[in-house]
């Protein structure tokens, strides 16, 4: 639902962030204030909090100069916690939690990736849903025991609290949060300028363990899933590729499930699916070549999986882009006249 007036987003900064993190959200609320950074936005407000008045470098060594401090700031409709292992020591730890204590009336307060430390720490989150980076999600449900960690999550909404996966995932929150706002128009507008899905379709595992197997696979499978990506037209029955690999077709379909979580064929399927994707968004084939293209048999088929995957209907989703690419046609007309 559409919202007006000036939201004012506070983002936390400090010595050991994850750079992408803070700025991955700062942009994403940027963009959808009006991409002009010469003109305030009647959208949002950003902020970067310091926890000292003294720039603070990220892991990667950018440096960055906050607005304010954490004494004196005012008051925000939405904290936003970045992760890194800056957040992870017990200093800064500390200071963070007391801070997020202090402002739990805030309207929503996010963490982004391991920022999940920050608020956990809090013990705002006690009782409550939260994810954060799989390779953290372990340590973290030990580590706050009373958090009930979703491992495999983008991001997750309880209540006031909103927590997302590693590092991109951010973006991902930073877009429900600005459809929640203002619809899905200007959240899709958004995630069009940041060329990336607006709301992409799984858990983070799909994205972690893949990369992974990929890493540590021999060069028959890592060979394997490229042709797979190159030609999602052709015949990808399990005993092709069985045979392609050199084993059998009950070896490769255990080996396959083992390393990605899921059968060959849904795997494919979802490769298929995020191309045709892709293709709609575009808006130049018609959708009967783009699931002949992507080796559906059927436009049924195609039409009854995509539904599945994505809740709407392969023209429903090619209307939402058309509709946002009229309304910018027609913001730049109005605006260069």
């Amino acid at each position: 639902m559409a919202s007006s007036g000036v939201r004012h987003i506070g983002l936390l900064g400090f010595d050991g962030v994850a750079a992408i993190d803070l700025v991955g959200v700062l942009d994403a609320f940027y963009i959808a204030g009006g991409n002009d950074w010469r003109t305030p936005s009647e959208r949002y407000a950003t902020s970067v909090i310091g926890l000292s008045r003294e720039p603070f470098r990220a892991e990667s060594g950018l440096q960055f100069v906050p607005h304010m401090m954490l004494d004196d700031v005012p008051p925000f409709d939405t904290i936003v916690v970045p992760g890194g292992p800056g957040l992870r020591e017990e200093k800064t730890n500390a200071m963070v939690a007391a801070w997020l204590r202090s402002r739990a009336d805030t309207r929503r307060i996010v963490t982004v990736c391991t920022g999940l430390y920050g608020l956990a720490a809090s013990g705002l989150l006690d009782g409550r849903r939260a994810t954060t980076h799989w390779e953290h999600t372990a340590h973290a449900q030990t580590r706050f025991p009373k958090v009930r960690i979703e491992p495999d999550a983008i991001f997750v909404r309880d209540g006031k609290f909103y927590s997302s996966a590693g590092m991109t995932a951010g973006i991902d929150l930073a877009l429900a949060l600005i459809e929640e706002d203002h619809g899905p128009a200007l959240a899709l507008s958004t995630a069009r300028q940041l060329v990336v899905y607006m709301k992409r379709s799984g858990g983070q595992l799909q994205y972690s363990e893949p990369l992974r197997f990929q890493a540590q696979a021999g060069d028959r499978l890592n060979a394997l899933v490229a042709k797979i990506v190159g030609n999602l037209a052709g015949d990808w029955s399990v005993e092709e590729m069985a045979a392609q690999t050199g084993l059998s077709s009950r070896q490769f379909a255990r080996r396959f499930r083992d390393a990605f979580g899921v059968t060959p064929a849904l795997y494919i399927e979802r490769l298929r699916l995020d191309e045709a994707r892709l293709r709609l968004a575009s808006g130049r084939e018609k959708i009967a070549t783009i699931a002949h293209s992507t080796g559906f048999g059927s436009d049924d088929a195609f039409r009854r999986a995509f539904e599945r995957r994505f809740g709407v209907s392969p023209s429903t989703y090619r209307g939402r882009f058309t509709e946002i690419s009229s309304e910018e046609q027609h913001h730049d007309t109005t605006t260069t006249a």
